[in-house]
């Protein structure tokens, strides 16, 4: 099940029967990219689509004529799954810019699709490519809900002859932060961690970091603490879909041979280097995603610490539906071997690619008029989140030894940021200057070829 995209999890119904995969990033921090890398198992560079707008090609035309058309459900389709997606699939979807909600994606056989980006009441669904509005009635129409509600539907109306597979992508916990009835007082006490680099200066980092007010004044706090209970209000509902689903895979006798990963699309910051809340920023807030997976074959109760990519979900999937990888164009690798040793022989990945292209707009924000143009996501206190120069791309180690992060902007500084993970596991300090050069130009190198990776030479950098 997916969305979980958007989840930073808390309370999970498959805590007894899982396999936690600690090192899980995402290779670009923002919805539309990171759920197209999802999809088509490709790193940004490579699909496409830069951003969460049309002109970034997030469900554009571009992107349905052709990476679209390789995403992993139209393999899954080809092996005779019974395919079935309810909930947010792109922020773009379903508008006029591209084909309208009568654009049902190839591969799925049941497609109940939010058009537009996150909602948990008064939305419209794609089902099967016609319109379907909803109001404000929860019974009816709390998204979460229908989603857990149709997918059961799904399950128990399904040819028992074929096997399926079900993706299911919730709005929880994404803004609005509306949360079911029963669970808005709930947390009513919780404030957002106050440890690692919450409210830390951004020194030494890009230009966009060192805007924050430091220390954060209190309407600031306010504001975030405010976003994170909602957040942890909408989760609940989410964990009551996991459980109903859980339950209806052993009801049906099918929870012993199904796989099911449980994941997020990207981080999310609250307070941390004084950013309000948000994504978008090259820190370990922001790129490590959530993912626990439990299924035939994974022995229960077991923590991997080797890294593991959104991109590599795609030939996971397929690895599993039994796809012959070498037929498929895909960025990312499949990690069954790791989860399940039996099954599979693989090797696990020393370094791998994190890309963004930064959003603005071309005229100043009127609520934040001193800032001038190019900023965007621009939150309480005039605080912005990202801007056009917060384009960059980094290098990530992850070796056990010592990991370090090395990031490039594309920007009139050519700005870089270089992190020692292994000492300064919260990316305090810009170790630039204290970096060996050869070092420097090691990573350097790598970059590049990242950069311009397509296919096995994703995997093959040395």
């Amino acid at each position: 099940t997916h969305r979980c995209l958007h989840l930073c999890l808390h309370m999970l119904k498959l805590k007894e029967l899982h396999i936690l995969l600690s090192a899980a990033f995402t290779v670009t921090p923002l919805c539309c990219p990171s759920r197209s890398s999802i999809l088509t198992g490709q790193y940004p560079h490579n699909h496409g689509v830069r951003n969460n707008s049309v002109s970034g090609n997030c469900s554009s035309i571009q992107w349905q004529k052709d990476p679209e058309t390789e995403a992993f459900p139209v393999y899954l389709s080809k092996l005779k799954y019974q395919t079935f997606y309810a909930g947010k699939y792109l922020n773009q979807y379903g508008k006029k810019d591209g084909e309208g909600v009568s654009h049902v994606p190839p591969g799925w056989d049941h497609w109940h699709a939010l058009v537009g980006n996150s909602q948990y009441y008064n939305y419209t669904l794609s089902v099967d490519g016609k319109e379907e509005v909803h109001g404000d009635s929860y019974e009816k129409d709390y998204l979460t809900d229908l989603i857990a509600n149709r997918s059961l539907n799904f399950l128990e109306n399904r040819s028992p002859q074929h096997p399926f597979f079900l993706m299911l992508s919730p709005p929880a916990p994404h803004s609005p932060w509306t949360a079911a009835p029963q669970y808005q007082k709930e947390f009513s006490n919780v404030k957002a961690p106050r440890d690692g680099s919450f409210d830390k200066p951004g020194k030494d980092k890009h230009w966009l970091l060192r805007q924050p007010v430091n220390p954060m004044p209190s309407s600031s706090l306010d504001y975030l603490d405010n976003a994170y209970r909602k957040r942890w209000q909408t989760l609940l509902s989410v964990d009551d879909m996991v459980e109903m689903l859980v339950k209806k895979l052993e009801s049906i006798k099918e929870l012993d041979n199904t796989y099911i990963f449980y994941t997020s699309d990207n981080g999310y910051h609250t307070g941390q280097f004084s950013l309000p809340i948000d994504k978008r920023q090259l820190y370990e807030f922001d790129i490590r995603v959530p993912l626990m997976v439990r299924g035939p074959g994974i022995k229960p109760k077991q923590t991997l610490q080797a890294p593991v990519l959104n991109i590599d979900l795609a030939p996971t999937i397929m690895d599993i539906s039994g796809v012959d990888l070498s037929t498929v164009n895909v960025d990312g690798q499949s990690f069954l071997s790791q989860m399940a040793p039996s099954l599979r022989n693989g090797t696990v990945r020393p370094f791998f690619l994190v890309e963004y292209t930064g959003e603005g707009h071309p005229t100043t924000d009127p609520a934040c008029p001193k800032l001038g143009p190019g900023l965007s996501q621009c939150f309480p206190d005039c605080v912005c989140e990202d801007a056009f120069n917060n384009t960059y791309a980094c290098v990530r180690t992850l070796d056990g030894k010592t990991d370090l992060q090395y990031c490039e902007f594309a920007d009139t500084e050519s700005f870089v940021e270089v992190y020692n993970l292994t000492s300064d596991p919260h990316q305090l300090e810009n170790v630039l200057k204290k970096t060996d050069p050869a070092i420097l130009q090691a990573m350097n190198q790598r970059l590049i070829k990242l950069q311009s990776c397509e296919g096995d030479s994703c995997r093959d950098v040395k």
